[in-house]
């Protein structure tokens, strides 16, 4: 059983209430250090569309080393390059961009895997996963503990999602609300008719597959509606946005 779904699973101690998650896309250990001293229970590192680079992601995942907090990584794309160096570096859980069909995401989970099962470089006395190779069992329980997100984005993922959430080693499906809504013809608006259906479509499909959803909530009100809806993991901001209306919100205070 993977980390991620050993620590989903702590939901049903908590009356099943959603894990609340924050995005982060500074790239600097410095906030993230402070989100994960704020309470969330879980962090997401963007390696897709915020300036990071393996360095900057290990930094981050060392700053919030001492947090009761589950750390995710996003990378860039489903590459089995970027995947081996994401999890050497100890990230327990991956995010994986624009899975659209159960083919790609049975790539992801074999680059995830060592083999004989799948095709992950071996590299555990330098990894910092394995304690840099203290870990002596490391590479017999790594693969059964790696947790594998799959984020559903797309008309196509939406039409393959009972597919792609029956993969093996699939851990659990994320809704990505703005792609999924300009992949539908509808650009910039999330809150349509037709995505607000495609993301329930595809909330249904991942339950009847028994793994947790998750999304990316537009405001406070969506998450808590997410939450109600069924959804396990819900990231309820950026720490951009927190910044960003922070400061407006200071100047407005002061202003004549």
């Amino acid at each position: 059983m993977s980390d991620f779904t050993q620590w989903i699973a702590t939901r049903e101690a908590q009356g099943g209430r959603a894990m609340l998650g924050l995005w982060q896309a500074l790239a600097t250990p410095y906030s993230a250090e402070i989100c994960a001293r704020a309470g969330f229970d879980w962090l997401l590192f963007d390696g897709e569309h915020a300036p990071n680079t393996a360095q900057t992601m290990l930094a981050q995942l060392q700053a919030v080393a001492p947090f009761p907090v589950h750390p995710i990584a996003r990378v860039p794309v489903g590459d089995p390059v970027r995947i081996k160096q994401y999890l050497d570096l100890g990230f327990p859980t991956l995010l994986v961009p624009m899975v659209d069909s159960a083919e790609q995401a049975r790539a992801v989970v074999a680059a995830s895997r060592f083999p004989p099962v799948g095709i992950r470089g071996v590299a555990s006395a330098t990894s910092r996963a394995s304690g840099f190779g203290a870990d002596a069992d490391y590479l017999k329980r790594a693969g059964d503990r790696v947790g594998i997100i799959a984020q559903i984005e797309s008309a196509a993922a939406l039409e393959q999602v009972d597919a792609i959430a029956a993969v093996e080693g699939i851990d659990g499906l994320f809704v990505g609300p703005a792609d999924l809504a300009a992949s539908l013809g509808h650009l910039g608006n999330p809150r349509h008719p037709d995505v607000q259906a495609a993301i329930e479509t595809a909330r249904q499909a991942i339950a009847r597959a028994g793994k947790p959803a998750g999304i990316f909530a537009l405001d406070a009100e969506d998450a808590r509606a997410r939450a109600k809806q069924g959804f396990a993991f819900i990231s309820i901001g950026t720490d951009i946005g927190l910044i960003a209306r922070g400061a407006s919100a200071l100047l407005a205070s002061c202003a004549d």
